[in-house]
């Protein structure tokens, strides 16, 4: 628990500094977290040992983070489908040392982070960006923490024993309930909409979000049979360990249209 408070409180302080900076320097530091977190899934299912589709794999993760402002979809799409096509080549190339079922993979994780770490250094750039994060990033730690100590205190029913053994139906409500409370205190005092009751109607469905993208990278981890996505923050685990509510939550919020 001792190297976990360490951990959070180094993170804090050199993460949240770039948020309120915002701009270059913000996109720089989301990028390279972006990439550790590509690098960590690629990692699980060793492909790490194959350097030119771990090279390319990035390459399509930037591409999927490029500030819209510069980029069209149409593009982005067009890139997408060039490195599908590039990739699957490279199966013929290596005689199917790097198989379908690889490139799938890279495809998959690519787009996952991409386009998760795109919506959320888009949150920033938006007009009340920094109120939108803040709110965003306060719903998963709330959930996260609220479903913990309702697991403990009143947790019966597993929710998802072959996955995630330790996380209750009673903890899930639980974090859905603290997380309400929390964004209702904050909308009191930084408004994110001029409605307090579309508020919790968003964060009742983020919080909802967060939970699954946690038990996403819980279903990842156990179907490669490793305990944490990496080893970067001591205590922690990896970058997804941390992040992957994050990757569902902000997308979310965007497809919704609340930001």
């Amino acid at each position: 628990m001792k190297t976990r408070i360490i951990t959070a409180i180094i993170a804090i302080l050199v993460f949240f500094p770039f948020v309120f900076l915002g701009g270059l320097p913000f996109q720089i530091i989301m990028y390279l977290i972006a990439t550790i977190g590509l690098i960590e899934l690629l990692h699980m299912r060793g492909m790490t040992k194959y350097p030119i589709p771990t090279i390319l794999g990035v390459l399509l993760l930037w591409s999927l983070m490029f500030p819209h402002d510069y980029q069209f979809f149409t593009t982005r799409l067009e890139f997408l489908m060039i490195f599908v096509l590039v990739i699957l080549g490279y199966t013929v190339l290596v005689k199917n040392k790097f198989t379908f079922e690889d490139a799938g993979f890279l495809i998959l994780a690519s787009i996952y982070v991409g386009l998760g770490f795109y919506y959320f250094t888009q949150t920033r750039d938006v007009e009340n960006g920094l109120v939108y994060m803040f709110y965003a990033i306060l719903v998963i730690l709330s959930t996260d923490t609220g479903a913990y100590f309702f697991g403990r205190a009143f947790g019966k029913n597993k929710l998802w024993p072959e996955i995630s053994p330790n996380k209750t139906v009673e903890g899930a409500v639980g974090g859905i309930i603290v997380a309400s409370i929390v964004a209702m205190v904050f909308q009191y005092f930084f408004e994110v909409h001029h409605s307090m009751v579309l508020v919790i109607v968003v964060t009742i469905l983020a919080s909802s979000f967060a939970q699954i993208g946690d038990l996403v990278e819980s279903a990842i981890k156990r179907h490669f049979d490793v305990k944490d996505s990496g080893k970067i923050l001591p205590g922690h685990g990896g970058i997804l360990d941390r992040f992957d509510s994050w990757l569902f939550v902000f997308p979310l919020l965007h497809f919704i249209q609340f930001i």
